[in-house]
């Protein structure tokens, strides 16, 4: 790392130019795809990265969908030889992916005289549905082959046509393939718009200045973060939390972390050392995942406008035990650990982070992402069988209070980004009926700022289905801080429409419930701050 020789305004401008590229994906990934979970509530993440696969700009999409996809492309480079026009694609969490439901494409981009791509732009979206044992794709699992189909780097587009083969080997092995089918095309499309923007803003340099930029673009965001570190407290700081079990057996899943900060080399050192061996249920994280969190801890401590590059992570170590919940080897189930264990390893990073730096630090958000998912056939389209449906969405919750502010409620927090599906997009697409929406009152802790509030949320089935539930903070409450109250635990009801009986669903379970039924969902509130 060498201090800036470059004018700051052209670095600046450049930094500005490869993220609204990242954006431009975006924008047009959401505008072109076919499902509400992609078009409504955004979940998919766009980022540019340069010709060694280190990323230069991220959208302001998900943060556990950013932090670990250079991770994929890394895969995707050490499998293929990128030729032009080449669409790589894959979500086997252990080569660099996450969870299944999340497929991401690569596409190498060339300039005009290499025959080596000079940039990778990559984007991730989450599908309803890849297959597995339960609509959704996100039920409860003994090992990742009841999760849904495992794709490895593969070429889904080659030299700029697409591989219909692969694309129907993949169709053939999910519940909605022609949802599949046009969210695949969309996100093809959106690695188009980025590479044609990355050659139109490749055409304003030589070749010599563009790699000099890029090399400043990393060293800057480097030296931010070293600045931070500087900092902070000598000494390790430490802090533990549990998920409230694997959605197999009864048992408490601990997550354990210290941070070593040292500000003379400004360097942090994370060692998950503690953390419980992987578990039997899809709670396990692969390690990708864990150096996401990490990823998202680094990034808060910047301000704004900070460049999330791979800068940010050079002043980080990190160790997370092979084996462990942290860094689960196959064939152990990783569906709950991208949504689920990635809150809770923030939550513990945060715990341990306001040790060192109590006056800068939220109390726990609501520390789980509420995941629900149904699936069955839905009458409407008046076909004599019904046409094969797939719903995932999210719940939100209460954001923890912050030294000085307040907690927001009913907010995506931490490493999801996404929006809700509005009303009327969910009842247009699916045979439900929302019968409720709002706040849940009084669910965030008490203190001197007061945590936000959850949600409550009341869906009823309009069809018989698979419904399928993946959430935690059941038994542990979203913590406070500084004498804070915790948040309210989350919970969930169905009431059923034969009997009226009310039933209490476990946070990780599958049941298959019938037309009329009422699915209640309380999302946890935030941990309070300060003594009120």
């Amino acid at each position: 790392m060498t201090q800036s020789s470059f004018d700051p305004i052209e670095l600046a401008i450049f930094q500005s130019a490869v993220h609204s590229i990242a954006e431009e994906m975006g924008a047009a990934l959401r505008r072109t795809a076919l499902s509400p979970n992609i078009k409504e509530r955004r979940d998919y993440s766009c980022a540019v990265f340069d010709g060694h696969g280190r990323v230069l700009a991220m959208g302001d999409h998900m943060p556990v969908h950013l932090g670990s996809m250079p991770m994929s492309v890394e895969a995707a480079l050490k499998a293929i030889r990128f030729a032009p026009g080449d669409i790589v694609i894959l979500n086997d969490p252990y080569a660099g992916g996450t969870h299944l439901p999340d497929i991401t494409m690569v596409l190498g981009v060339f300039l005009l005289g290499h025959d080596q791509p000079a940039f990778y732009v990559a984007n991730r979206a989450h599908h309803a549905d890849v297959g597995g044992t339960f609509p959704g794709s996100m039920g409860p699992a003994n090992e990742i082959f009841q999760e849904g189909i495992r794709i490895p780097p593969v070429r889904i587009v080659r030299g700029g046509a697409v591989d219909r083969e692969m694309l129907d080997l993949i169709l053939l092995n999910v519940r909605t393939p022609k949802e599949r089918e046009g969210d695949l095309e969309s996100q093809m499309g959106s690695c188009r718009v980025g590479e044609q923007r990355i050659l139109d803003l490749a055409a304003k340099y030589d070749v010599a200045d563009l790699q000099s930029l890029i090399e400043e673009l990393l060293d800057y965001s480097e030296r931010l973060v070293r600045a931070q570190l500087r900092t902070m407290p000598a000494g390790e700081f430490s802090a533990e939390d549990w998920l409230d079990d694997d959605g197999v057996a009864d048992e408490l899943c601990r997550i354990a972390v210290r941070l070593l900060f040292d500000p003379e080399a400004a360097q942090v050192h994370v060692d998950f050392t503690g953390s419980s061996p992987q578990v039997a249920g899809s709670v396990n994280a692969v390690r990708a995942i864990t150096l996401s969190a990490c990823f998202y801890m680094l990034r808060c401590l910047l301000g704004d406008d900070a460049p999330a590059t791979a800068g940010i992570l050079r002043p980080l170590t990190l160790n997370a035990p092979t084996g462990s919940i942290v860094d689960a080897l196959p064939p152990a189930p990783v569906a709950g650990g991208n949504v689920e264990t990635s809150q809770r390893i923030v939550d513990v990073l945060l715990h341990a982070l306001a040790q060192a730096i109590p006056s800068r630090v939220p109390a726990a958000s609501a520390g789980t992402m509420s995941n629900l998912t149904i699936g069955g056939l839905d009458s409407r389209t008046g076909t004599r069988t019904g046409r094969p449906f797939t719903y995932y969405e999210t719940t939100a919750g209460g954001m923890g209070a912050r030294p000085g502010l307040d907690g927001i409620s009913g907010v995506q927090t931490h490493m999801t980004n996404s929006l809700n599906t509005p009303i009327e997009a969910l009842e247009y697409a699916y045979p439900f009926r929302v019968r409720r929406y709002g706040y849940r009152q009084g669910s965030g802790g008490t203190g001197k700022f007061r945590g936000g509030d959850g949600l409550v949320r009341e869906v009823e089935l309009l069809a018989d289905a698979q419904v399928t539930l993946l959430a935690d903070r059941r038994k542990f409450r979203p913590y406070g801080l500084q004498s804070g109250e915790e948040g309210a635990a989350g919970k969930a009801i169905v009431t059923l429409a034969a009997s009226g009986e009310e039933i209490a669903l476990p946070g990780k379970c599958s049941r298959k419930l019938s037309k009329g039924d009422i699915l209640r969902i309380e999302s946890p509130g935030g941990g309070g701050w300060g003594e009120g």
